[in-house]
């Protein structure tokens, strides 16, 4: 799992695939955090990519870095806890000024049943669990 922490991070940007109306969603996001050793994601409530995640929490990260990629996938559970939250806000504290731990709006989810594989150009994928 750290390994991914460290590729989406390295990374910056990865795209985060959802469903909705049985269609694929795709857009991008910057957020991960290891919590209680759990991968982590943050968004907004109020988001269409948080609607789509509560009726199908399937999804699948992409990123792309140096040649070389990963594609996450799994079940994105939601964590109510504050401190979860808060977590979060701390290591990004640019979101402090739309998000607040305490508030009804952000909402922080973790990777359950995930995968990862990694591939590159030039060497076999590679898959990790957890």
């Amino acid at each position: 799992m750290k390994e991914v922490y460290d590729f989406l991070k390295g990374a910056g940007v990865y795209y985060l695939a959802t469903i909705e109306d049985n269609k694929p969603k795709v857009r991008p996001f910057g957020t991960v955090d290891i919590f209680e050793d759990k991968l982590y994601i943050q968004t907004g409530k109020a988001k269409d990519v948080s609607k789509q995640l509560e009726k199908n929490p399937n999804a699948e990260i992409c990123a792309f870095k140096d040649g070389n990629w990963v594609r996450l996938s799994g079940v994105l559970e939601r964590d109510e806890r504050i401190e979860a939250k808060r977590h979060m806000l701390d290591n990004y504290p640019s979101l402090k000024k739309m998000y607040d731990a305490e508030d009804d709006n952000t909402e922080v989810l973790y990777f359950k049943e995930a995968t990862a594989t990694f591939y590159s150009f030039t060497e076999k994928p590679r898959t990790i669990k957890f």
